[in-house]
């Protein structure tokens, strides 16, 4: 191969790798500060959550059963969240689950104050701050600003009819940083 082609190749590549580069220095992806709580012993977290699985057995008339993925006190004011993965662009909540969720809203919110918020993601790295999410806040779900439908209105068929489906179209899409602010204003709210 002569020179002459070796360095039309060479620099073919080299504005190929440059431009590859400058594509990659673009798509940079931030990182959030390190956690502030971390699970240590793993296999110890996993050992707990299957010890409280085996409190219900068969036999029982009991069944089922919810968390609540996070509940922050602050100087007796809450902030509730709940997480719910999609799935073809809408959330499942199990009605029991969002009866139990409204009636403790608005318990709390009689005496003190609560903001509970569902919020709705895709599978995500939550230490990125740019990260996409969907929430909601109880009073836009009482106030019927998001549809309570138990039926899929896309006519998806659907073997139980004892959850809401919420869609993503309903939800406020936000950054995992601003829900962080949007936690710590209500912090300082509460004090």
């Amino acid at each position: 191969m002569s020179d002459e082609a070796q360095d039309l190749i060479n620099t073919i590549y080299e504005k190929k790798d440059s431009t590859q580069l400058q594509n990659t220095s673009e798509k940079v992806l931030r990182k959030s500060s390190k956690p502030k709580y971390q699970i240590f012993d793993e296999s110890e977290f996993t050992r707990g959550r299957e010890v409280l699985g085996e409190i219900i057995v068969h036999g029982m008339i009991a069944s089922g059963g919810t968390d609540i993925d996070w509940l922050i006190e602050h100087k007796g004011c809450f902030i509730i969240l709940e997480f719910k993965g999609f799935h073809n662009d809408k959330i499942n909540i199990p009605q029991g689950q969002m009866i139990a969720y409204e009636k403790l809203h608005e318990k709390l919110n009689q005496s003190t104050k609560c903001y509970l918020y569902i919020v709705g993601c895709d599978d995500i790295d939550f230490s990125n701050p740019d990260s996409s999410i969907w929430v909601f806040e109880m009073n836009q779900w009482k106030n019927n600003i998001v549809p309570k439908n138990i039926t899929d209105i896309y006519g998806q068929k659907s073997n139980k009819q004892n959850k809401f489906i919420v869609y993503r179209e309903y939800m406020e899409e936000i950054s995992v940083e601003k829900l962080r602010e949007l936690i710590d204003s209500h912090w300082k709210e509460f004090e």
